[in-house]
């Protein structure tokens, strides 16, 4: 099995005050994601499934319209094709698993496996 660092991954900018970086699988996007405070993050949807896992700082993710602000160690599931959007109350650091893998994030760069 492949052995990686998270800090010799390349960054990509997702949109303003948002970065990531990415590793992918044959089944799986993880999204190591650093957020500036105050960071809009758009309402979207998309056909995967997404499990939110905060590392550092406060984040206030609206789902369906109903807001939760979540600290290091919680964890969100959004089902797929969920509406959402985010703000970042603090800097942040959160891992973001997509299932399956997000094409569209592949294509930002990232390490491949699958």
């Amino acid at each position: 099995m492949p052995l990686f660092n998270i800090h010799e991954i390349p960054s990509c900018n997702l949109i303003a005050g948002y970065d990531a970086q990415f590793i992918h699988t044959a089944n799986a996007t993880y999204s190591h994601v650093k957020a500036k405070a105050d960071a809009v993050l758009p309402t979207h949807s998309h056909p995967q499934e997404q499990v939110s896992y905060i590392l550092d700082g406060t984040f206030e993710l609206t789902v369906e319209g109903v807001k939760h602000v979540l600290e290091p160690g919680q964890v969100f599931v959004i089902p797929s094709n969920t509406m959402h959007s985010g703000l970042a109350i603090t800097d942040c650091f959160i891992l973001d698993v997509f299932t399956p893998l997000r094409e569209d994030y592949r294509e930002k760069g990232g390490i491949n496996l699958g």
